[in-house]
């Protein structure tokens, strides 16, 4: 099977694939950062003593987490342009989608990092005159950081690997790369074979990276 495999096209399909490995890459950052802030107030919505607040934000948290991703990421793609009235662009409308969805799976463990952090560290800062959002600024959100880092970081490599959903509504990532690249010189296998093992590579060294993480973070614990 692999004796039939032509490699030599590897090197002029490089930029196609640099290509879509870039945008991958920014998809990536731009739905976690974003995710990131957008979830810690999910967190904080749903850990709210206020009733509206907290039932909004668990509704959005709940029904984002019950859809299929590549369902949301059609809905933005077709319904958006209906609702601006012109059409957005498969790029841009990737990234409102994976903020938008993963901002829910961060948001979930960001609630879960500051119920970790004991009471009395909230207690303390309250004690010292802090007030609400100066505790959780302050007090409470760095140790539920420091304690959720582990996970979000695998929350992040699963986002990277869906980046690959994008490929439904035609943007330019490092799948969607490797098909035209696959076309251009009728070498699909070849083709899907890199960009697999690409994409093994970059989790497989994010993976040993948090499994460090996690060592140095139960040590200091």
């Amino acid at each position: 099977m692999f004796s039939n495999l032509d490699l030599s096209v590897l090197a002029p399909s490089l930029p196609f694939l640099w290509t879509g490995l870039l945008f991958s890459a920014e998809l990536t950052v731009i739905a976690m950062s974003g995710g990131i802030v957008f979830g810690t107030l999910l967190a904080l919505g749903r850990l709210s003593h206020r009733g509206p607040l907290a039932a909004v934000s668990t509704w959005y948290v709940n029904l984002m987490r019950s859809v299929p991703l590549v369902m949301v990421i059609l809905w933005f793609f077709l319904v958006l342009p209906l609702i601006t009235g012109k059409p957005i662009g498969a790029e841009k409308s990737a990234i409102i989608t994976f903020t938008a969805f993963e901002a829910a799976f961060y948001g979930e463990i960001m609630r879960a990092g500051i119920q970790s952090v004991p009471r009395g560290q909230a207690w303390a800062g309250y004690a010292l005159g802090l007030t609400y959002w100066q505790t959780m600024s302050r007090v409470v959100l760095p140790q539920a950081f420091r304690n959720m880092l582990p996970v979000l970081l695998t929350q992040t490599i699963i986002l990277f690997q869906d980046t690959s959903l994008v490929y439904a509504i035609g943007a330019k990532d490092l799948l969607k790369a490797a098909e035209i690249a696959g076309k251009n010189y009728n070498r699909p296998v070849e083709m899907y074979l890199v960009s697999a093992i690409v994409y093994f590579g970059i989790c497989f060294t994010l993976s040993s990276v948090v499994k460090q993480l996690q060592r140095r973070i139960a040590i200091v614990r």
